[in-house]
């Protein structure tokens, strides 16, 4: 057991979590339960609505921040205190699909400045092989003067957050561990162990660990092209999807994955971290960029389905009406980042139609903000064309009496998850499903 370890256990050496975001704040809160935390992000507007008790993820509740021994700050100064620091930034990509290391980097520069011999760094954020010793670790040399492995350890261990999961969590995941050497591997281990009871596993190498992290969601990724590829095909043949995916699903080895838009900030970012470095040594990773082409075309798939439907049942493009329900990333969260919705809605006003937006969960202002969308605050019916594009629980509970008051007859009911299917039959509609 290390000296450092046993620091953070008595409480002498504070933890410190940068960047309180979708994964930071739920990790800071969750050591804060054990040992002493500083919490820190730069987002000051972030930072007091923490100490007050609130999650601006909107994922954790108030009672969670109950009884933690955290200091929530903004100030580098109240980093300086901590030993062992955890960076767990966001790892955008550009608008060419490159990987955006700003926050990364300048979250390391921060750490750098504050670095002391002794110290520990590890990162969580996701990366390509090869990030965080070849891109982060020379930042931290440079502005500490000091050597790493030598004089501080650096670690990764990759977050497995998924927002609004509250099945599959910290600690209920096996927490992935790798270090620069044995004896920081079993410090960072240890330390992930307190709070993760469904255990760690060590990898090899940073790499190795980091490299685990892309694939898992480049993995998701794939999967989901190809049943995108298959919706497209089965489109052309008038078979429903999920018809097929049921009767299918009946093999004990089939693997059930569904259409779908793929936003987020991982499965539909990560694999860009993994296909950069395949270019960057030489390899053009054509399976995994083929994949990454049909999910972002999808949104363009659907806006054109919908004209084409919206066409055939005889209504006017120029009057149409179309609500788009949803515009999250996924059912049941907030988080927008990285929606494929917003892309489907530019998609539908450039052929000139009236498109409205709900979402129960989605902020207006950040929707504005980010996508220059106005978010309707209830739906203003009747619709020539509704889209479920988010599955929230709301949408999931709306009968035919709902459907019919917001459609008009011989409208058209776009059903990008397959939820409605079954109503749908009752609702004098042209049905359509991914």
């Amino acid at each position: 057991m290390s000296q450092l370890y046993q620091e953070i256990i008595e409480k002498k050496a504070p933890i410190a979590v940068i960047g309180l975001g979708y994964v930071g704040l739920p990790l800071a809160l969750a050591f804060a339960e054990k040992v002493r935390v500083i919490g820190f992000d730069i987002n000051s507007k972030r930072i007091a609505m923490m100490r007050q008790a609130i999650d601006p993820s909107g994922e954790l509740p108030s009672t969670d921040f109950e009884g933690k021994d955290i200091l929530f700050t903004d100030k580098i100064e109240d980093l300086q205190q901590a030993r062992f620091y955890i960076v767990a930034v966001p790892t955008p990509v550009d608008r060419h699909t490159q990987p955006d290391l700003r926050p990364l980097l300048s979250a390391t520069e921060t750490v750098g400045k504050v670095l002391k011999k002794g110290d520990y760094v590890v990162y969580e954020s996701t990366v390509y092989p090869g990030c965080t010793e070849e891109d982060c670790v020379p930042i931290l040399e440079r502005l500490s003067g000091l050597k790493a492995c030598r004089d501080f350890k650096v670690g990764y261990s990759p977050e497995r957050i998924n927002p609004g999961d509250k099945e599959h969590t910290l600690r209920t995941i096996v927490k992935v561990v790798a270090a620069c050497c044995p004896e920081s591997l079993d410090t960072v281990a240890r330390v992930y162990g307190l709070v993760v009871d469904a255990g760690v596993h060590r990898a090899p190498s940073i790499k190795v660990a980091e490299a685990a992290k892309v694939i898992e969601n480049t993995q998701r990724d794939l999967n989901i092209a190809l049943m995108n590829e298959l919706s497209m095909i089965f489109d052309k043949m008038n078979i429903n999807t999920y018809d097929v995916l049921e009767a299918a699903a009946t093999k004990w080895n089939f693997l059930r994955f569904v259409p779908g838009l793929v936003g987020g900030h991982c499965i539909g970012v990560d694999p860009y971290y993994l296909t950069y470095k395949a270019k960057a040594i030489g390899h053009y990773p054509e399976v995994i960029l083929s994949g990454r082409g049909i999910n972002d075309r999808m949104a363009a798939h659907v806006a054109k389905r919908v004209v084409q439907l919206l066409l055939e049942e005889g209504h006017d493009l120029r009057t149409a009406k179309v609500l788009v329900a949803g515009i999250t990333f996924k059912e049941n969260v907030k988080d927008i980042r990285n929606s494929k919705v917003a892309d489907l809605v530019h998609e539908l006003q450039s052929f000139h139609l009236n498109v409205s937006i709900i979402d129960p969960h989605a902020e207006s202002e950040e929707v504005e903000e980010e996508y220059g969308l106005k978010l309707s605050a209830a739906p203003e019916g009747p619709y020539q064309a509704i889209i479920l594009a988010v599955p929230h629980n709301e949408y999931k509970a709306w009968q035919e009496k709902e459907l019919k008051a917001l459609l008009q007859p011989a409208g058209v009911l776009i059903d990008l998850k397959g939820i409605w299917r079954k109503i749908a039959e009752k609702v004098s509609c042209r049905y359509w499903s991914l």
